[in-house]
């Protein structure tokens, strides 16, 4: 089970809230001062926090006060990557990390990338990770971001990133232009790609490549993003490792610097260090769509419209009964939330298809099965407003459902098949095969998909019930399953006809997956 170490007893761990978790390092770094690195705890601990320069309500584009002497023009910055505003046609954000700190950041944008005529500020969420002598490392991390607003809809820009001392505009930094579009005003046919479970590895990097090859307007990520909190084994190398993240990001640059990276929260991406809801990290890393039920308390909760469809992010850590470290964090809110916007995307005009994607798994029969508490809380709201598709992670497979209604099999949905949300059901998709190592299926269990399909038939699974109980259960609606690593790309279409062609593709581009969705046809 994927309880977070720390450095905190796994057993002990397991018992624990995030926010105990946050408390117990907290007072034995502040206790045991001989264990942690000369001088990390100087100035860090701010208002109880262990989060310096990067508090949730203190933002600012001058550097920490621990800041570094290192002149502007050696910090080169590195990992960009972008995500929509709460209006994708009007509204971008693009983030950064500069190794050090720097003055006065910005973005300089552009029609042309020989002409980033405009020059838009960027603030610094200073991101400190106390170090432990002998087992990890003092770490100090800077990550930038800009907020683009008022941009024209269906427009390419050209930006770069730069701060006192480092211009993108110096013909000797014009090889780091990159560009983005935002979306049309009007709906028109559209890809997006998506896939959980990526981490830092050969195969992310493919994964990278394989999608890019699709063109896609965005990207949704579903959580556990780069693994910088592993399992833990009560081992000190199975520990927190910050650095991790800036692997990840230098990783993904040559992707997420074009294609926005749209990530909601997974279960490795709690970090204890930083907050008591340890989503403290995931807020100085990125800033995404500020909508949610709390946006500065739970970043990877938002929603958009893309075109014709709807997207709801959610964060499925709130609801799990397989990892309870966060369950019950919103009190409710969430839930109450996610009505709110499904209600609203399904009356909103121009909206044919909603699709909501977190990590966890509502339906799946590989390793970490399925969430009893995910079908508790949520799926009767996905029935009630008729969701199209729903897109997990977790599991570290492919693997795609029947339409589901009322927990069984509303519509077979076969490879090449289709269905109509409002009569047959939901199609649930694991797309956990981004990077991270694969897992498998239930004994016996053989793959099927796309020109290997074996014969249909009932699976022998689980899910999970409240105080981390294991429920047998046997499933019928199990239908499409792949072990490779793989990917999601969906196509949505406008007009008379609107319907999501969706397709699961392996690292080779092959086609392993697809089906229709359509309404009322």
């Amino acid at each position: 089970m994927d309880i977070p170490d720390f450095g905190i007893p796994p057993r002990l761990a397991a018992r624990m809230s995030m926010a105990e978790q946050y408390e117990y390092l907290r007072t034995r770094l502040v206790s045991r001062r001989t264990l942690v690195s000369a001088g990390a705890m100087a100035g860090t601990l701010v208002g109880g926090s262990l989060l310096a320069g990067c508090a949730r309500t203190a933002k600012s584009a001058d550097p920490a006060p621990a800041t570094s002497a290192v002149r502007g023009a050696a910090v080169v910055p590195f990992g960009r990557h972008l995500a929509f505003g709460s209006d994708p046609r009007t509204r971008m954000r693009v983030s950064w990390q500069v190794p050090s700190a720097v003055r006065k950041p910005f973005v300089r944008i552009g029609s042309r990338p020989d002409a980033l005529g405009q020059k838009v500020a960027a603030e610094i969420r200073h991101l400190h990770t106390p170090g432990v002598r002998g087992v990890r490392p003092v770490v100090e991390q800077y990550y930038v971001h800009a907020a683009l607003d008022d941009l024209t809809p269906g427009t390419t820009y050209y930006y770069g990133v730069g701060h006192e001392g480092w211009d993108p505009a110096a013909p000797a930094h014009r090889s780091a232009i990159a560009s983005f579009r935002t979306a049309p005003a009007r709906p028109e046919r559209f890809v997006f790609t998506a896939f959980g479970d990526q981490g830092v590895s050969q195969a992310g990097r493919a994964s990278d490549s394989s999608l890019l090859k699709q063109k896609p307007a965005f990207h949704l990520h579903a959580g556990d993003i780069c693994y910088a909190d592993g399992n833990g084994a009560g081992k000190t190398s199975d520990g927190y490792d910050a650095q991790e993240w800036d692997r990840f990001l230098k990783q993904n640059d040559p992707v997420a610097r074009s294609v926005p990276w749209m990530v909601t929260t997974g279960n490795h991406d709690m970090e204890a260090w930083y907050s008591p809801d340890g989503y403290g990290g995931q807020y100085a890393r990125f800033a995404l769509p500020d909508n949610g039920f709390d946006p500065h308390g739970s970043p990877g909760v938002y929603a958009f419209a893309y075109g014709n469809v709807g997207f709801v992010a959610l964060d499925a850590n709130d609801v799990s009964y397989e990892i309870p470290a966060n369950l019950g964090y919103s009190g409710g809110r969430q839930t109450k939330w996610l009505e709110e916007k499904l209600k609203e995307l399904r009356s909103a005009k121009g909206v044919d298809f909603v699709v909501v994607f977190f990590h966890h798994c509502a339906y799946s029969t590989s390793s970490h099965a399925s969430d009893g508490g995910i079908r508790a809380a949520w799926l009767p709201l996905f029935t009630r407003y008729q969701v199209d598709l729903v897109i997990n992670g977790h599991n570290h497979v492919y693997e795609r459902t029947d339409a589901v209604k009322g927990g069984v099999v509303g519509r077979a949905v076969p490879v090449g098949g289709s269905t109509d949300p409002t009569r047959d059901g939901i199609v649930y998709v694991t797309a956990g095969g981004g990077g991270r190592g694969l897992y498998g299926f239930p004994s016996g269990v053989r793959d099927s998909y796309e020109g290997h399909v074996t014969r249909h038939g009932a699976v022998d699974s689980s899910h999970w019930a409240k105080g981390q109980h294991s429920v047998a259960e046997t499933v019928e609606w199990s239908r499409v399953r792949y072990t490779g690593f793989s990917f999601l790309k969906v196509e949505a279409e406008t007009g008379t006809a609107p319907r999501l062609k969706v397709s699961a593709l392996a690292q080779s581009g092959a086609r392993i997956d697809h089906f229709e969705v359509r309404r009322g046809g």
